[in-house]
């Protein structure tokens, strides 16, 4: 056994590099998940002794991990209270005027979405309505998925907190003795970076992104809505204002199909009618703008019994017409349990095709989708329906738009507070994360489950990994094979070689694992060489985070990559012009401007 200490004890920066290069492959065969993998290694690390308790314990007091979980949860409420939803459906509204125009705006709006917010969760909202608005500008979805994904990556290079890979490398370059990075140090880097990929998109897009069919993925779209009523309250503010008016109905996703009024149906000029008592509104939304008006003070909706509940009920769940339902063929408003049971009818939606002419008069059909509110007793009685399939809370939640002032509030202040040096980023961004939940603009168990577990496994096992590696001596190993190398080499030299094998490490490594790997290493190879280390830690973070030639080297490029039906090559394509001219950019711009 003494033998074997003894041998690790000697060989241990060896032993080191091999660990790590165990886990590259580990990271790109993709047999575990890449937080597995990094917890691996750590352990790993520990179980040779390399690696001793307390070192490993270290990696927890790092400010990164709990700067990037507060940021989740800041981006959870920005999406909670349908911050960017309104933004994109405004957009998305202007789509049938000018619809280049507003492709651009979108594409604005993402860019600068994603320089304060987590990008992964930016685009998981953006990708629907980029699929809205490929309908409307009749372009294919696939030729706007990818450039989605691109310009997220690039809005993320504008800000310290625009994407978890910079936080990093910030964190772990202060380790190492460097002062901290402001929020907008690499903001000028950035812009430029971001010019030359837009340039370049506009030019290679049109020739190298793949036509795709104009119709794909609408038809899932489509079977999302719902079709509900919107009543108007005796004493409700509404009254004597024209629908086109009501910010309630203004969100792009929400139609009015007719008013109901004293037996009539009023079908056209909707916007110039005014509202009166007792107006009943056919509409179609989906089930997040449907939730979000149920609250609503100055309607009520949907169809119950004598007696039902109010549309607010807090028990609200979603229930399929089996095919063996005694109602099938019968109008809606005559389905039993709604007068055998305290319950009220919120929506029903249909595959492919809207119910109608109204909710009332909508004739059933088995796999009709019900969306249904009631007391507690009525819904569990529900349950036990034979006739009724699915049967289930909804996990859709409504938009708490009321509160979205203080979500955006709270997002300005830590970006103020950064920026000026007032506070940390990791102690603004927990006052913010205390604001919002005080606030309620998200609640607890969502902001939580907003929060990516495997983004933070995968950076704190990484960290350790990192730290294991230099207690091995292998960072000191690497730095040293390098410096006879480059020694001779010029500054600007060093910035396109240091970018160049992080860029390639990147389009196969997750990203944040590079910036940990990586960053030390710069930082060490800077000080060996008698060079400032400031503009190579720089150029990790860019090059880190510029992955755009395959779909697995940036969480946005797979999440696009699903949901665009694309194949690997179609990155590839797209992707390396892009690669290029970012990576020159950014290379040059790092070297002119630290000469």
């Amino acid at each position: 056994m003494e033998t074997v200490q003894a041998f690790i004890a000697d060989q241990q920066a060896y032993i080191g590099l091999g660990i790590l290069v165990i886990l590259l492959i580990g990271f790109v065969l993709e047999r575990f998940p890449a937080a597995v993998v990094a917890l691996f290694g750590a352990c790993t690390f520990l179980f040779l002794g390399i690696l001793d308790s307390d070192h490993l314990l270290s990696v927890f007091s790092n400010p990164a991990p709990i700067t990037i979980g507060a940021m989740f949860v800041l981006t959870g409420a920005l999406l909670r209270t349908g911050t960017i939803d309104a933004i994109a459906s405004a957009i998305v509204t202007r789509a049938s005027k000018r619809p280049r125009l507003a492709l651009f705006e979108l594409f604005a709006g993402v860019f600068t979405s994603s320089a304060f917010m987590n990008n992964t969760p930016v685009v998981l909202v953006f990708i629907p309505i980029m699929q809205r608005l490929a309908k409307a500008t009749g372009i294919s979805v696939q030729r706007l998925l990818i450039p989605l994904s691109y310009i997220c990556v690039m809005g993320g290079m504008m800000t310290l907190i625009g994407t978890s890979t910079n936080l990093i490398v910030d964190a772990v370059a202060r380790e190492e003795g460097l002062a901290p990075f402001g929020i907008f140090e690499i903001t000028p880097y950035g812009l430029l970076a971001a010019l030359a990929g837009a340039v370049t998109l506009l030019i290679f897009g049109p020739l190298l992104l793949p036509e795709g069919d104009p119709d794909t993925l609408y038809s899932s779209a489509e079977g999302t809505d719902f079709l509900t009523e919107l009543i108007v309250l005796d004493d409700s503010d509404v009254i004597g204002r024209a629908y086109g008016e009501l910010s309630a109905l203004r969100p792009s996703r929400l139609k009015v199909l007719a008013i109901k009024r004293d037996g009539a149906l009023i079908r056209h000029n909707l916007r110039e009618e005014i509202a009166m008592a007792g107006d009943e509104l056919v509409i179609s939304t989906d089930m997040t703008e449907l939730l979000s008006l149920r609250r609503t003070r100055q309607f009520e909706m949907g169809i119950a019994g004598r007696n039902g509940p109010g549309a607010n009920s807090e028990a609200i769940v979603e229930a399929t017409i089996a095919p063996t339902h005694p109602s099938l063929g019968r109008r809606l408003a005559d389905i039993p349990f709604l007068t055998r049971l305290r319950v009220r009818i919120i929506g029903i939606t249909r595959h492919r095709h809207l119910p109608g002419p109204d909710m009332p008069n909508a004739r059933m059909r088995a796999a009709d989708r019900l969306l249904v509110t009631g007391s507690e007793d009525a819904i569990r009685r529900m349950y036990e329906n034979p006739n009724l399939l699915g049967v289930g809370q909804t996990r859709t939640r409504e938009f708490r738009r009321d509160r979205a002032p203080i979500a955006i509030l709270a997002l300005g202040a830590v970006v103020i507070l950064a920026a000026f040096n007032i506070v940390s980023i990791a102690i603004a961004a927990i006052m913010a994360m205390g604001a919002i939940l005080a606030a309620r603009c998200i609640d607890a168990e969502e902001a939580w489950a907003s929060i990516d577990g495997n983004v933070l496994i995968l950076i704190f096992g990484m960290l350790a990994v990192g730290v294991g590696l230099e207690q091995a001596g292998s960072v000191d190993l690497l730095v040293s094979a390098a410096v006879p190398i480059l020694e001779s080499a010029p500054p600007w030299a060093l910035v396109f070689a240091v970018y160049f094998i992080s860029v390639m490490l990147t389009e196969i490594v997750t990203n944040n694992a590079v910036a940990v790997i990586v960053t030390p290493i710069v930082i060490g190879l800077a000080n060996q060489l008698g060079v400032d280390p400031r503009p190579l830690v720089i150029t990790v973070m860019f090059a880190a985070s510029a992955s755009f030639a395959t779909p697995i080297g940036y969480q946005t490029n797979t999440l696009v990559y699903a949901a665009g039906n694309y194949r690997f090559t179609d990155f590839v394509k797209a992707g390396l012009p892009l690669t290029f001219v970012v990576g020159l950019t950014t290379c040059t711009t790092i070297a002119f401007l630290f000469a």
